[in-house]
């Protein structure tokens, strides 16, 4: 287990653990949680042994293996399946060593240990992996230098998962996942077979893929038992007892204090009034929890305009000859509440640029209302904001003509108290950043809100407080998010974006997330019985080279068979001088036929998943 004992650690001279203490038993998987800025981030760090320690320790099972995402996977030629195949350092130094390994015992140790790995189904397992997060057969066969560092960061994630450490630490994964691969992440952690600690502020993911909650306030550590939700109840609960106990207390003070004051000067009652000061003086104080400073923020009410603000009939939209959606007829209204469905890819990027005017229809028509504002949020606007200046200087060019107070009570309404206002950007976090950004976003008072991933980098409470201003909001509202919590709160109506055309989603998200658990079957299915899928050629392709991989492998080993053969048939090996060579030679003997049997069963496997797969 993971035993974190009284530990101390300050960054820049500010205190993030002052004895903090908890443990987390082996194969839990708990989730992380604390305000931003709580040392989330810097606890992994200190597990990880990356930072050191200034007082307590943190101590892990020998020998075990703790994995994290890389911060970036290399832009290189390699592909991404088998960048994902190198991250299980074992198996590639295993795999790389049978090639060359000539003495019997080790062949047949390398031949166990790759058995007991499963390291025969190593291929099949990152492409699943892969595939879950994003990548097809052909993408897994592209070089990392294809794709952006968004998806790299994707390809990193399938590595330290197809690795399996003992203890798998990850930083709010799901902020470079859409939806489907959120929702995947979530099933598949609830299987991971070892310790999972995880970082996140996704309310859906901790209640479906944690057993219990790691709390990070006020320095200290306090582990909680169950999913997200229970520990509400229980720190709600435990906040309600402790003020409910200062407030006796404070009761109780008042009534020996009082007590002392009217009888001190009194002789016949001194010695009473001396023994309630001791009293008082042995009482510990119990503090009140202090209320959490709420967290807001305040959309502008924007003018109220004739329905519908946008309709499309039949429009079509894409880049230079290529169309990407066709065949859209849309309508919306201002206070709809829309959120866009559809894995990467297919389109939900486009249409939220042509909505928003940043991007020309190709054909069809298209019509807005003439004073229609319409406010665009996504993530690379907050990686655009000028990081030298300061919110203020942000919104005074804006809004040359408003004076400081009216802009400071502008980036109050978004949570940016006065210390924030006056930090340059490249000092704020993630949170503050994207506040700044939706503030920017907001401050013409749209009719129309188009939000794209709008909860990365927002904690719990900042997350709640998005969900209120929403639904508050007097305009229209797109929504494209992997936060399921935010979803099922803020929309209303779903549209599913795929097959090169936009459809309402008659279900609910809760259906649509079974949708996509269930494997890769179309939204309606009318087909009379169930069709096997046929494997891809590379699925194809890749069990041949294993059928291939599993023959040499024996071949090899007959080979090594056949000449210790030879070596015991010597006669004079048999002699009384020699016989401590001759037991030397038929343990070899006999390691290379359990290796040469274990190779055998392997190739059979290898050949029937073959057979199946071209029948």
């Amino acid at each position: 287990m993971l035993r974190i004992q009284d530990i101390s650690y300050k960054v820049e001279g500010r205190a993030l653990f002052e004895g903090a203490s908890a443990t987390i038993p082996t194969g839990h998987k708990v989730g992380l949680i604390g305000r931003n800025g709580a040392g989330k981030t810097t606890l992994f760090r200190l597990i990880r042994g990356e930072l050191t320690l200034e007082g307590g320790t943190i101590t892990l099972p020998e020998r075990a293996r703790i994995g994290g995402v890389s911060q970036e996977v290399p832009s290189n030629e390699v592909s991404l399946i088998d960048t994902v195949l190198a991250a299980d350092t074992e198996r590639a130094g295993l795999m790389a060593e049978a090639d060359t390994a000539s003495d019997p015992e080790r062949i047949a140790e390398i031949q166990t240990r790759l058995a007991d790995i499963d390291a025969w189904s190593a291929e099949a397992r990152a492409s699943s992996i892969l595939k879950g997060l994003g990548f097809d057969d052909a993408d897994q066969l592209k070089p990392c230098s294809a794709y952006s560092g968004g998806w790299r960061m994707r390809v990193a994630l399938a590595a330290v998962l197809f690795s399996q450490p003992d203890y798998l630490l990850l930083d709010e994964p799901t902020n470079y996942l859409d939806l489907e691969g959120a929702l995947w992440l979530e099933n598949y952690l609830v299987k991971y077979p070892h310790t999972v600690l995880i970082i996140s502020h996704d309310r859906a993911l901790l209640n479906r893929s944690v057993t219990s909650i790691l709390h990070l306030d006020e320095k200290r550590l306090a582990y909680y038992t169950g999913v997200y939700d229970q520990f509400v109840e229980q720190r709600n609960a435990q906040r309600a007892v402790q003020a409910a106990a200062a407030k006796k207390q404070d009761a109780q003070r008042a009534h020996l204090q009082a007590f002392v004051d009217r009888f001190k000067a009194k002789a016949s009652k001194a010695k009473q009034a001396q023994s309630r000061v001791k009293m008082l003086e042995r009482m510990k104080p119990i503090t009140a929890p202090e209320e959490a400073a709420r967290v807001v923020f305040t959309f502008p009410e924007p003018d109220e305009l004739s329905p519908p603000i946008i309709a499309t009939e039949g429009a079509a939209v894409g880049y230079g000859e290529t169309t990407i959606l066709k065949g859209l007829n849309l309508r919306i209204d201002q206070d709809d509440r829309i959120a866009l469905l559809g894995k990467n890819g297919q389109g939900k990027s486009t249409l939220a640029k042509l909505l928003s005017d940043r991007l020309e229809k190709q054909s069809g028509k298209i019509t807005r209302s003439n004073k229609l504002k319409i406010g665009f949020f996504a993530q690379h606007q907050v990686d655009e904001l000028h990081v030298d200046e300061t919110p203020i200087q942000h919104l005074t060019r804006l809004r040359p003509n408003e004076g400081q107070a009216r802009i400071r009570a502008r980036l109050a309404g978004f949570g940016l108290g006065a210390d924030q206002a006056d930090t340059v950007v490249r000092k704020l976090s993630g949170g503050q950043k994207a506040r700044l950004s939706l503030l920017l976003a907001t401050i013409d008072a749209p009719q129309l809100l188009i939000l794209d991933e709008p909860t990365n980098h927002l904690d719990i409470e900042s997350r709640e407080a998005l969900v209120e201003a929403l639904t508050a909001y007097k305009g229209a509202v797109i929504l494209v998010s992997h936060d399921m919590h935010l979803l099922s709160l803020v929309a209303d109506r779903l549209w599913l974006v795929k097959d090169g055309t936009v459809t309402p989603y008659e279900d609910d998200l809760e259906a649509y997330r079974k949708l996509l658990l269930t494997a890769d079957k179309p939204v309606t299915q009318k087909v009379e019985k169930p069709v096997a899928k046929k494997p891809s050629r590379d699925a194809i392709i890749a069990l041949r080279s294993e059928v291939r991989k599993c023959e040499a492998r024996i071949e090899k080993l007959n080979e090594m068979a056949d000449r210790l053969s030879v070596k015991l048939a010597d006669q004079s090996l048999y002699e009384n001088e020699r016989l401590g060579e001759m037991e030397v030679w038929q343990k070899k003997y006999a390691e290379v036929m359990e290796a040469q049997d274990r190779a055998e069963t392997l190739w059979m496997a290898a050949l029937e998943k073959l057979e199946t797969a071209e029948s």
